[in-house]
């Protein structure tokens, strides 16, 4: 008996011990998870600690003191006492002398146990149109051929008829949807998004409205950058009309870090009618280059990605890095620049590396010769005018129906906008179309928060428009 007890309670021990030993080890885990939590709360707590900071004293990046970082601040419980330390390591990135964007890497640290810590880097910076496949400040007509990737809003009614795979929203709770945006009958009260698309649950209206005049460039000030630190083209066209007014530059990005620039020095007069402006019907179209000159080849600034062209520009080529290019002219009265896009636009790189964003002060118009089957990169913005492709009717055959266009990026227009026509008469018979038969739109992901320099903001308030873990 004595022997069988001893065995038991042997076993009996070694099992107590397990146990025991099991439930230490559990507690010291869940000791160690709860430390990390409060770690990662504290390393969160850093972070919105310096954007009150900022608000406070902006563009600030030494926390008052002049020196680098990491700058140590104690996080208050809300209990009492001090949950932790943030350990902030803060840089800016700047372009052509102003900064654009902090990044701020808060690393925090219990106050329960020193060894657990965290790491968050957050980017602080204004939310810009790259966040948005597509933004507009006037009705539009989506039709059923699209295929649309991103966020699609407009400041004015939406007829979706097209594929949408994120949300579609309207400033309008109601809107006249005429049959030129395919209500037939008309509805004077149709709601603020109407159509035939899909995945109707992602629509939604009235929305608050996207402020053009926040997506307003300032020309002014980015013309005295290029001069100064960027690539500075002067006007080249002259008077306010006819084939002089509508010469300017062909920039050609070569892949390399360079671009070609061409003076234009003669268009060819076609007909067509302007995006624009449909109503004016057919009127001269002065955007197909008939002759150019060599102008020079620029190495772009890394510091200062900044081309400013105070004239018409056609642009076309292969981007490498991130580059800004504005056509707007303050000097003049009376003038106010378009680009022409020829051709393809691509990226060197698609990690992220490499973006363009186009700011024209009117249109931004797709050109008559362009391929038949067409790719966009970038970020399109045409500030006072219509983003699309004036109608070119059976009288340019060449020029007529094409196949696809897709776009990565965002385009953002002032006024409606339409890259293919379904249109009668001038002399071509009824239900004709021209322009691009598919459209396939996705805005990039990778330039949502860290788009080229000077891409135009949504909002005036800086937020913070990337978050991750380390």
């Amino acid at each position: 008996m004595m022997l069988l007890g001893i065995v038991f309670s042997a076993v009996f021990l070694t099992i107590l011990g397990g146990l025991s030993s099991f439930i230490l080890t559990e507690n010291r885990l869940q000791d160690l998870k709860r430390a990390q939590s409060e770690a990662l709360a504290v390393a969160e707590g850093g972070l919105e600690y310096y954007r009150w900071y900022l608000a406070h004293n902006p563009g600030d990046l030494t926390h008052g003191t002049g020196e680098a970082g990491p700058y140590d601040i104690e996080i208050p419980d809300p209990e009492g006492g001090i949950a932790g330390t943030a350990s902030l390591s803060i840089g800016g990135n700047v372009s052509c002398g102003i900064t654009t964007s902090i990044d701020i890497a808060s690393t925090g640290t219990s106050a329960r146990d020193a060894s657990a810590s965290r790491t968050v880097v957050g980017r602080y910076a204004l939310p810009t149109v790259a966040q948005f496949s597509y933004v507009l400040n006037s009705s539009v007509w989506a039709g059923g051929d699209r295929i649309i990737n991103g966020p699609y809003h407009s400041n004015g009614g939406v007829r979706m008829d097209g594929t949408a795979n994120a949300p579609v929203t309207s400033s309008q709770a109601t809107w006249n949807c005429t049959t030129g945006f395919g209500c037939n009958p008309g509805q004077p009260t149709a709601p603020g998004v109407v159509g035939n698309g899909p995945n109707q649950d992602l629509w939604s209206y009235p929305v608050p409205q996207v402020n053009f005049e926040a997506i307003a460039a300032d020309f002014s000030d980015l013309q005295t950058l290029a001069e100064t630190e960027g690539i500075f083209l002067g006007r080249y066209s002259s008077g306010n009309g006819g084939v002089a007014y509508h010469k300017g530059y062909h920039l050609i990005f070569n892949g390399d870090g360079t671009v070609t620039v061409q003076r234009v020095t003669n268009e060819y007069v076609m007909q067509s009618v302007p995006i624009s402006n449909p109503s004016a019907g057919l009127v001269d179209d002065y955007t197909r280059i008939r002759n150019e000159s060599a102008y020079d080849t620029y190495q772009i600034p890394a510091d200062c990605p900044l081309i400013f062209v105070e004239d018409h520009t056609w642009i076309e080529g292969s981007v490498n890095g991130k580059v800004v290019v504005v056509a707007a002219d303050v000097d003049h009265t009376g003038v106010a620049p378009y680009v022409i896009v020829p051709n393809n636009i691509t990226y060197t790189a698609y990690d992220g590396s490499a973006g363009l964003t186009v700011i024209a002060e009117d249109d931004v118009l797709i050109g008559p010769t362009s391929p038949q089957d067409m790719t966009l990169n970038g970020i399109f913005i045409a500030q006072g005018g219509a983003f699309g492709r004036n109608l070119y009717t059976c009288s340019y055959p060449s020029y007529d129906d094409k196949g696809t266009l897709t776009i990565l990026g965002t385009t953002v227009s002032n006024l409606r906008t339409g890259t293919k026509w379904t249109y009668s008469g001038y002399g071509c018979g009824s239900n004709r179309t021209s322009g691009y038969q598919t459209r396939i739109d996705a805005f990039d992901r990778r330039l949502v928060s860290d788009p080229p320099p000077f891409t135009p903001a949504v909002s005036p308030g800086y937020e913070f428009v990337e978050w991750r873990e380390e």
